[in-house]
């Protein structure tokens, strides 16, 4: 034992309970050097992350960019170009079908007034009919008339004929 070792044994005091703390932290107690290695992984995580993102924002802004200014004037100018086609097949049409209900406006007057004609040509054969009719009518009553009269007068000539014999 040396003179402190021996004045720390008269006091009382050991030496060895010092040293087995600074053992046990050296074999035992990792922190320090967990904390270091914590400290390397997240400074290395946060520069590769902030990389990354910065690289993922940088695309997107060239993403945005190249749309901005290209995609997005091509998809106009084709929806415009689209549009415009469509809204002159719309009017072609529009003009087709107008002149399909100009025709068909058309016939339907010209059949309207074959309609007409023909009622009207009806309706004359049907007068022309019942004064025929009436005329025919008119003829058999005179015949009737006629015959009755001959009739009657052949009676009265019979009468009279009779009433030669009669007086005998």
């Amino acid at each position: 034992m040396s003179g402190a070792g021996a004045a720390e044994a008269v006091r009382g005091e050991s030496p060895l309970p010092g040293d087995v703390g600074e053992i046990h932290s050296r074999l035992l107690d990792h922190r320090p050097v967990i904390q270091g290695e914590i400290r390397y992984f997240v400074k290395e995580f946060e520069e590769k992350r902030g990389l990354r993102e910065l690289r993922v924002l940088e695309s997107l802004k060239n993403m945005i960019y190249e749309t901005n200014n290209q995609i997005l004037p091509k998809c106009e100018q084709v929806m415009h170009d689209s549009l415009n086609e469509a809204f002159k097949r719309l009017q072609a049409a529009s003009q087709r079908i107008h002149k399909l209900q100009e025709r068909e406006q058309g016939e339907r007057e010209v059949q309207t007034d074959k309609l007409m004609a023909g009622e009207k040509q009806r309706t004359a054969l049907w007068e022309a009919f019942l004064e025929e009719q009436q005329n025919k009518q008119a003829e058999v009553d005179e015949e009737h008339r006629k015959a009755m009269e001959r009739l009657k007068q052949q009676y009265v000539d019979m009468e009279k004929d009779l009433a030669k014999y009669v007086s005998f």
